[in-house]
């Protein structure tokens, strides 16, 4: 198991942004846990410290934690190539999806053996007392160990299904013997929690630092020399941009956005695709990465010259965080829209991001992206992602209608202030500690 540096934050670096009284509320939230918890450590586990949206969370919502004083480790768990494909199998299943394939016994085995090695490294280090947050599927195995060590466990689950299917259950069948040990369950929506459920649960969508560098203001000048340092550089200065940012996942269907961007008239706005994603070596627990990747790749070399053109392959090295974050900054701020036309989806954090630079958003109505949007106000919804003929004609009434995209992007600036900044998750997860801390002394 690997510790992962954190750097201590302070909340008041928020007051331009979310102004003076709700920072007070924050910091009086985060000392009350402080006090609550009376030296405790709360422990974070997740399964990667770079790519993806529960690792940049945790740089920005530890930061914090930290810099208001309480002891917040983060680790990561050490797995093989089989674990991470059984966890991503794992993953398909809670989304309602098959997968590469059922969930076999030799499968849990293999997990459970992974599991014993972190658990033995994590048990010599947790307290009575502490609290312990586990994030996905990955790391729930460790429920068990960590409960007989005295600790408080909570499992942080960003991912789901809004209805049930055969996959679901495989999927949740899998991981429900390790939920008895869990002392509370937090979901990204109500639908994602499945019942039954041996513990309690509360819903917690996800949120953004807006002072991050893949958030905060980019000065302009410095933003070309970042698009033209990470690939955009053919892009025409005047040319509208669509983009994509994602993992290399099928999931995303960033073949599919392809397909939908080239039913446009190439004449009619003389627009460019960018498909932008991390450098698919330096992402450990993603091993279908490089094959979505090189799914893409074919796909673009088979189109003629002239489609080519318009379409960018971006590929973004995550060897340095801060600067990942800042070429993801500038190509976002480039866009002239931004899709996600995620064929499932835990909650996008990517989307919220576009929301928040002001961006006109086109993306599928699944999973908590629909708690982001409401359609036609903050942006433009999918009804069928799957569907490249609904996508075209979404995308070309939004590089059309610029009064349009001017409204949505305005309104989602607003609704991103008002309930998906990072103090409003702080405060729910200083109401967790000051919980958890109170039914520990109680026992």
């Amino acid at each position: 198991m690997r510790d992962v540096p954190v750097r201590p934050l302070r909340i008041e670096a928020l007051a331009p942004v979310i102004g003076a009284g709700r920072v007070a509320e924050t910091s009086m939230a985060l000392e009350s846990a402080r006090q609550a918890l009376g030296g405790h450590t709360v422990w974070t586990v997740n399964s990667t410290a770079t790519g993806g949206g529960v690792a940049e969370m945790l740089v920005r919502i530890l930061g914090y934690t930290s810099g208001a004083g309480i002891d917040s480790p983060w680790l990561v768990l050490e797995g093989d190539e089989p674990f991470f494909r059984i966890t991503k199998r794992i993953h398909h299943k809670l989304h309602g999806m098959p997968g590469d394939g059922p969930l076999l016994p030799g499968d849990r085995r293999h997990y459970e053996r992974v599991m014993a090695p972190n658990a033995e490294a994590l048990g010599s280090r947790v307290r009575p007392g502490d609290i312990v947050v586990l994030n996905d599927p990955q790391t729930v195995g460790l429920a068990g160990s960590l409960r007989d060590c005295g600790a408080a466990v909570v499992w942080r689950n960003h991912i789901g299904a809004d209805t049930v299917n055969e996959h679901t259950d495989q999927g949740w069948a899998f991981l429900r013997p390790y939920l008895g040990a869990v002392d509370l369950c937090v979901f990204t929506r109500q639908e994602y929690a499945p019942h039954p459920l041996p513990s309690p649960f509360v819903v917690m969508p996800p949120t953004i630092d807006p002072l991050s560098a893949k958030n905060g203001d980019l000065d302009p000048v410095a933003g070309e020399g970042i698009l033209e340092a990470c690939g955009l550089g053919p892009v025409p200065p005047g040319a509208p941009l669509v983009v994509q940012v994602s993992r290399w996942d099928p999931l995303k269907d960033p073949v599919g956005v392809m397909d939908g961007f080239l039913r446009l008239e190439p004449d009619r706005f003389d627009a460019h695709l960018a498909l932008v994603g991390p450098d698919t070596a330096e992402v450990a627990d993603d091993p279908e990465g490089q094959q979505v990747f090189e799914g893409c790749l074919r796909r673009w070399r088979a189109l003629p010259e002239a489609q080519r053109r318009r379409i960018h392959l971006v590929s973004l090295s995550m060897a340095d965080v801060e600067e990942n974050a800042r070429m993801v900054n500038a190509i976002q701020r480039r866009a002239t829209v931004v899709v996600q036309k995620s064929l499932a989806e835990g909650f996008g954090l990517t989307v919220t991001e576009a929301m928040w630079k002001r961006k006109p958003v086109l993306a599928s109505a699944v999973g908590g992206i629909q708690d982001q949007i409401v359609h036609g106000r903050q942006g433009w919804l999918l009804s069928d992602p799957s569907d490249p003929a609904e996508f075209a004609a979404a995308l070309d009434r939004l590089l059309r209608d610029r009064v349009l995209a001017a409204s949505l992007a305005a309104d989602a600036r607003r609704r991103v202030q008002e309930q998906f900044l990072d103090d409003r998750q702080l405060c729910e997860w200083a109401q967790i500690f000051e919980r958890l801390a109170g039914s520990r002394r109680a026992a």
